[in-house]
């Protein structure tokens, strides 16, 4: 029992005085302006509005189907699924990290059965035996500079930022299904306009062909009419085959067969109802899932340089076994048979050809690369919040302009069919302003689009419901 005495005094000591080599952490400063661009947020109050990471997917968006449709790419995307998995490879990864802190212990049972030739020892063949049981310790390392515990935090921050990089891949695909199903919405409501129009250019060719057949109109006019009815043909064709696409790129993303039939009613700008604050910059610190994996990937580099530190100081590890021994297999637990090992070694390197040197140089360029990255992230993230907020000021002026262009076409479609019938004017001022009309309607229900995919962005880009995605570091 001595032994095993022995090792716990050791466990405790090694726990009690053991140091690191690691230097405390400090935050870079975020290399992004204190505030976003006051033409970007022209609005009172944006900067203390809701945050954007309390609110939850489901309360941001306002349409039944899309939230279905969320829901069950949540469930199925394989690329989610593979970050999830990743995450639990991450915490494996930490645990086996983690139990080199304390020793390993086992049972051990051993039985031997020696044939010694003849005339190798007593010039009789010798038949020996040795049966031994015991307990064992494999080589386990008094940890006095912290390299274990170093290499510990490390794998701790690299399951952290796994960690969060699967929230940020779930809020990415929050964002890419909801302006997925955006895209598709607009595009019914497209090949609705269009399809009227094709109906309506039909009818017209019908009437003019008649004219012509009976000499009141010209040939002109005729294929005037006709190449109005091919360019609505067309365009509804291209539409058509747009909204296949879109559907077989949204139906890969969920991961699942859905319905995406077209749904009744046109193309609604309430499918997305709250308006989450900008804030400042500072906010997207602890917000942004991929700002938070790129600071635990800085934290995880710079244990490393720790552990590569502490390499220079001497490794001190101890083997030890208790048990007992006998040349019979039935005096194993008898009197006088118990046997233990203490094998204490310690190591220090004295010349590696710099390898421990450049082990601690390669350990500090990381720690320089993972601060660049951190430092990029912090930009790109700020960047796609600035790009979603002008967005959505500039795509709800364009909106307010392209209604009333599409109010003035359709009154000037309208003059112009009347100055057509009381011949005052070419069919040709008809058939450009039908083109005109169009073009408008077309461009009115993009726009509209758009403004909403601008606020779909900009939830996202803001950490949109990243409380909602629970982190894994609680199980670890």
């Amino acid at each position: 029992m001595r032994g095993i005495f022995l090792c716990a005094a050791l466990v405790t000591f090694s726990a009690a005085l053991g140091c690191t080599m690691t230097s405390p952490y400090v935050r870079p400063s975020p290399p992004v302006a204190a505030r976003y661009s006051s033409s970007e947020t022209p609005e009172a109050g944006t900067e203390h509005g809701n945050a954007a990471a309390a609110i939850g997917w489901r309360d941001y968006f306002s349409d039944p189907r899309l939230c279905t449709l969320i829901a069950q790419a949540l469930d199925n995307n394989r690329d989610l699924r593979g970050a999830v998995l990743r995450v639990a490879e991450a915490r494996a990864g930490y645990r086996i990290q983690r139990s080199a802190e304390l020793p390993s212990v086992g049972v051990d049972a051993v039985g031997i059965r020696t044939l010694v030739p003849a005339g190798t020892l007593t010039g009789e063949p010798l038949l020996l035996s040795e049966y031994e049981v015991g307990v064992s310790e494999l080589s386990w390392e008094l940890d006095f500079w912290g390299r274990v515990r170093s290499l510990k935090d490390s794998a701790l921050e690299s399951f952290l930022a796994t960690d969060a990089a699967r929230r940020g891949a779930a809020i990415s695909l929050v964002e890419q299904v909801a302006n997925g199903y955006l895209s598709l919405r607009a595009l019914d409501e497209r090949l609705v306009l269009a399809r009227q129009t094709v109906v309506s250019r039909e009818e017209s060719f019908r009437i003019f062909k008649r004219r012509f057949e009976v000499g009141s109109t010209s040939k002109l006019d005729l294929t005037q009419v006709e190449t109005l009815l091919t360019q609505a043909q067309t365009l509804a064709a291209q539409l058509e085959q747009q909204r296949a696409a879109q559907m077989h790129a949204l139906t890969l993303l969920i991961g699942a067969t859905v319905d995406l039939t077209p749904g009744a009613g046109g193309f609604d700008d309430r499918l997305v109802l709250s308006e989450p604050g900008a804030g400042v910059p500072s906010d997207l610190l602890n917000s942004r899932p991929d700002i938070v994996a790129a600071e635990y990937q800085l934290k995880a580099a710079h244990a490393n340089i720790g552990a590569a530190r502490a390499a220079f100081f001497p490794r001190v590890t101890l083997t030890s076994a208790l048990g007992s021994a006998s040349a019979e297999l039935d005096g194993l637990f008898a009197a006088g048979s118990r046997s233990w090992t203490f094998l204490p070694s310690i190591s220090l390197p004295i010349f590696d050809d710099g390898r421990s040197r450049a082990n601690l140089d390669l350990a500090k360029v990381r720690e320089n690369l993972a601060v660049a990255n951190y430092e990029k992230t912090i930009q790109s993230a700020f960047r796609d919040v600035s790009d979603a907020l002008s967005a959505r000021r500039w795509l709800t002026e364009q909106v307010q302009v392209q209604q009333r262009a599409l109010a003035a076409q359709t009154e000037r479609a309208r003059l112009a069919a009347l100055r057509y019938e009381n011949g005052a004017a070419a069919f040709l001022e008809v058939l450009d302003a039908e083109r005109d009309l169009l073009l408008a309607q077309q461009q009115l229900v993009q726009t509209r689009s758009a403004l909403l995919s601008s606020r779909v962005s900009l939830y996202a880009a803001l950490g949109g419901g990243a409380m909602e995605f629970s982190s894994a570091a609680a199980s670890r």
